[in-house]
């Protein structure tokens, strides 16, 4: 049985570059929808489950970053960030609420393409019953940490810096091990974003928890 193409959501309100990311993404096999208004996104989200987003951070209705934030209040699907903003700050922002990588405009759309299959190679995967560790399991294929036996809703960002505080349970890890830790594949992540990622990792703990 040939596999259904993944699917990745467009949520763009400049139609030009819509249709350009849409014309290529098909071209390279993938399935796709397009979005304009931020206020969109998270009921399509819920609906079609799709395998990444492309997020525009300046949007009507809802701004790029409410929306990643609004999402990850449910779902760990991977976000790359498009903006025409350059400055840090607003990287910052974007990976701070749970951002998996960005984009700046103008961009070749190969880049994009290049980003997508990064991100879903590490996003995909087949669940596996892993290793308990504490009541802990992590799954390494599929990149996912269950604890006592549910899975978390964890960004890539976040799974990697999860696996690496159960790597050493009981130790205390400095900020510069833990940067060292996904520095490999997330650029521009500073003190600041380890930092509002361990309090993210902590909420979604506790929320599992109760």
């Amino acid at each position: 049985m040939t596999p259904q193409p993944r699917r990745i959501l467009i949520v763009e309100d400049d139609l030009r570059i819509a249709d350009m990311l849409d014309n290529y993404l098909q071209a390279q096999g993938y399935s796709t929808a397009i979005l304009s208004n931020g206020l969109q996104v998270v009921p399509e989200v819920q609906r079609m489950a799709p395998a990444l987003i492309l997020l525009d951070i300046m949007l009507p209705g809802l701004d790029g970053v409410e929306v990643c934030r609004e999402v990850r209040r449910f779902s760990g699907v991977p976000i790359i960030m498009v903006t025409a903003r350059v400055d840090e700050i607003d990287r910052l922002i974007g990976l701070e609420v749970g951002a998996d990588d960005y984009v700046c405009k103008p961009f070749s759309p190969r880049e994009v393409v290049a980003r997508i299959k990064a991100l879903l190679r590490r996003a995909e995967g087949r669940v596996g019953p892993g290793t308990p560790s504490h009541g802990f399991r992590v799954d390494d294929d599929a990149l996912r940490i269950a604890w006592q036996d549910q899975w978390l809703p964890l960004t890539p960002l976040e799974f990697r810096l999860l696996k690496k505080l159960l790597s050493r349970p009981g130790h205390v890890f400095s900020r510069n091990a833990l940067l060292e830790s996904v520095h490999e594949d997330f650029r521009d992540i500073t003190d600041r974003t380890i930092d509002s990622h361990i309090k993210n990792l902590r909420k979604k703990l506790k929320a599992a928890s109760t």
